[in-house]
């Protein structure tokens, strides 16, 4: 059964439409990911769910009871922004207290309720710091600490790990969903970045020009992408219109196919002559350049050594898996 349900949602600036008809069904303790371009309107989405942006029309229901003549402070919802919001002047301790503040809980339970949060976010230790003596990783998890506190029904994350670098932000986003398991605590979280909805997410919606284009687990939306955009955005996948898919694969393709690189493999001998135009090496993980029947393919290889390597204009042989060659609208 659903616990966030948002049916005909649709919102606009003036003449200026951001999202049109947006239904979809959020399951209680779920980790759902807004997933898309800058523009799209998943931050918008997720405001007009938060209370903090008015809609146009259509109904936010939030386990049956509708949100949208609600003001945000009685939603039950608490939100993290990529900018972390925290009163300068305040302790770690006064930041994350002041949701209970404004509902007036009584001493003795906000202190209890804060230690806990504190906890949950390790920083139990940082309790009497003022955010300039924090690092940003640690400011944001004041932030979500702050939101967890007030004990929510559901929890917004709004790109809350952008502003942060590579390995801060790949310890929070699993300290994020840790925290969301073991809480059973709802969450929408929006994000451009693919890594972090396939790594976090029970389920993507991926959008694109205020439309939920495909929705599903991470899965299926990296190996089955419905058509060009979701190929384009999720992964690395060779997007070929039909002449060239004809040409590479030496049938007749009548719509524009998508590839993805680590399903072709490279050897001495191959069902498809190529030349190596390059490569870049991405960790573990080696990306080559080719060129095969006048048609241009990203190929991705387990870096294993450098004996392995293949230099530029190599001659090499290709084989595809069948398997991995989906046709495209």
């Amino acid at each position: 059964m659903s616990f966030l349900s948002i049916r005909g949602l649709h919102k606009s600036y003036g003449a200026t439409p951001i999202f049109r008809n947006i239904d979809c069904e959020i399951g209680k303790s779920e980790f759902v990911t807004l997933l898309g371009p800058s523009g799209c309107g998943k931050s918008t989405l997720l405001r007009c769910i938060a209370g903090l942006t008015d809609v146009n029309g259509g109904q936010i229901l939030l386990d049956g009871q509708d949100l949208v003549p609600l003001s945000p402070q009685k939603r039950g919802i608490g939100m993290v922004f990529q900018s972390y919001a925290l009163f300068p002047n305040m302790t770690v301790q006064q930041n994350v207290a002041f949701g209970l503040r404004m509902q007036k809980a009584v001493g003795s339970e906000m202190q209890k309720r804060v230690a806990e949060a504190l906890a949950l976010v390790e920083l139990s230790d940082f309790a009497e710091r003022y955010p300039s003596q924090l690092s940003g990783g640690q400011c944001q998890r004041v932030a979500l600490a702050r939101s967890l506190v007030t004990r929510p029904r559901l929890l917004l994350l709004d790109e809350p790990l952008s502003a942060l670098d590579a390995r801060i932000r790949k310890h929070l986003r699993e300290q994020i969903r840790s925290i969301q398991q073991e809480l059973g605590l709802t969450t929408v979280f929006v994000t451009h970045d693919q890594e972090e909805a396939l790594t976090l997410s029970d389920r993507i919606f991926l959008m694109n020009a205020g439309r939920i284009v495909q929705s599903g687990d991470a899965e299926t939306l990296y190996t089955a992408p419905v058509d060009a955009f979701a190929a384009g955005f999720i992964g690395n996948y060779n997007l070929l219109d039909a002449d060239s898919a004809s040409r590479l694969l030496a049938r007749p393709v009548h719509s524009r196919v998508a590839i993805r690189p680590e399903a072709i493999q490279l050897g001495e001998a191959g069902v498809i002559d190529a030349e190596v135009r390059g490569h870049s090496l991405l960790g573990n993980v080696i990306r080559y350049r080719v060129e095969a029947r006048g048609v241009e393919l990203v190929v991705d290889v387990l870096n294993r050594s450098a004996a392995d390597l293949h230099a530029s204009g190599q001659r090499i042989g290709l084989t595809i898996d069948s398997t991995a060659i989906r046709e495209v609208a």
